[in-house]
């Protein structure tokens, strides 16, 4: 891939509007809005097929071609000059946190939207065609697995190993994906996975460097690599009063000890790991019962492959320490490794960036995202803009509209490049 930005590649970007696609993201942001401002959209639910339906109309007004796969990914293509040629890919996904903001993947996904229509204002023909996708459970909000449709796109994953999931709701993956693909029956199919030339995800940073450096784009070098897993610990329920502590089997003193073994274990004066306790079950539940079942979440992440599974392995063994007269059950749920961009796809974000005039920095993503498993596929990076204090899954996650439309175009200008290899 080259890095030299063609002329009709920022004519396109200088289509982008800020405007449609300011109008466009709070349009998506009402569909599971909530009155704090910020959004419930989980994968596969109501709200998720409203928001697909909304997307779908806009895209067929336009004369964009719209189709889904079995996955329930959305794909919306530009027609290319060359029909055959394997597409350039952009998007993200539009599942949010149970109580998540109006940018975490919206953005990503309108962008690439904007994008298209930017090209069409410019009147520019591409030799390859140009697809916005809309990914399936990226966020593990409702499902725990995350980032379901780009790992069966990828062919990491297959889309039978997702089908008996069980949501936080009790209902099953299998199920809300055939209530999904149901309210769409007109649409084509695509097939599970295609080749394809290129992938770009534009995103919010979900980080305040961008903030903090005053600059209004990061062409995105790696994915740190995550573990989720789920630490079961099975007691005896219990009277509270009245039996007594060297006889009682309890599962949240069990899971206290684990945790607090497990803050030890992940303790980094380098500041590198991230190790987050985010969801506690306890059962019964009952401020004067002995607890008999506690169940803790596990999100594990490090750029170091091998420092993963080096402490991933000790998991085990403090777990089993902290037990007690209890059993346990440890169930991994994700296992993402660290994922490196391709240098010249990298380069060629950045050096879009500066043909349009913003600074830009090079930047590894914490967070995981749907690139790191489209990358097993093809050539894949991703594009940050900055976000209000660094802060995502919150009802306050906040893009400033001028930065919006800046990631919009430099996704543009290199989107028009690559499709015109």
């Amino acid at each position: 891939m080259k890095s030299e930005v063609s002329k009709i590649a920022c004519d396109a970007a200088a289509n982008v509007s800020q405007d449609r696609l300011w109008q466009c993201l709070m349009d998506l942001a009402a569909v599971g809005g909530l009155p704090d401002g910020g959004v419930c959209r989980h994968a596969l639910s109501p709200e998720d097929i409203e928001a697909r339906a909304m997307l779908i109309g806009w895209a067929e007004s336009r004369g964009y071609e719209v189709s889904v796969d079995e996955a329930a990914n959305l794909w919306v293509r530009r027609r290319g000059t060359h029909r055959d040629a394997e597409p350039v890919i952009a998007g993200s996904h539009m599942d949010s946190q149970p109580a998540g903001g109006k940018f975490d993947g919206a953005y990503g996904v309108l962008a690439a939207f904007e994008a298209l229509q930017a090209m069409d204002a410019a009147g520019i023909e591409t030799r390859r065609p140009v697809d916005m996708v809309a990914w399936t459970n990226e966020e593990g909000g409702r499902f725990d697995r995350g980032c379901t449709g780009s790992s069966v796109w990828s062919g990491d994953m297959p889309l039978e190993d997702y089908l008996n999931d069980v949501g936080v709701d009790g209902v099953r993956f299998g199920d809300a994906l055939r209530a999904t693909l149901e309210a769409t029956p007109d649409l084509p199919r695509r097939p599970r996975s295609f080749a394809a030339h290129a992938y770009v995800e534009p995103h919010i940073e979900q980080g305040p460097v961008l903030e903090a450096n005053g600059v209004p784009i990061a062409a995105v070098t790696s994915i740190q690599g995550v573990r989720w897993m789920n630490i079961e610990f099975f007691g005896a329920a219990g009277h509270a009063g009245t039996t007594p502590h060297a006889v009682r089997r309890d599962a949240f003193q069990a899971a206290h000890r684990a945790v607090a073994s497990l803050n030890s274990l992940m303790d980094d004066p380098n500041d590198v790991i991230r190790f987050t306790v985010g969801r506690i079950v306890v059962e019964p539940n009952s401020p004067n019962t002995i607890p008999e079942r506690v169940l803790f979440s596990i999100d594990f992440r490090h750029p170091d492959k091998a420092l993963l599974n080096e402490k991933c392995r000790v998991i085990q063994a403090s777990v089993a320490e902290a037990a007690g007269p209890c059993s346990f059950n440890i169930t991994p749920t994700t296992h993402m490794d660290p994922t490196l961009f391709p240098q010249d796809l990298v380069d060629r974000i950045e050096a879009s960036a500066a043909a349009l005039g913003h600074g830009c920095l090079r930047l590894a993503s914490g967070a995981f995202h749907d690139a790191l498993y489209a990358a097993k596929n093809c050539p894949s990076a991703m594009i940050f803009i900055p976000c209000r204090g660094g802060l995502s899954h919150h009802p306050d996650e906040w893009a400033e509209p001028a930065h919006c439309a800046i990631g919009a175009a430099v996704l543009t200008a290199t989107l028009v490049d690559l499709a015109n290899d």
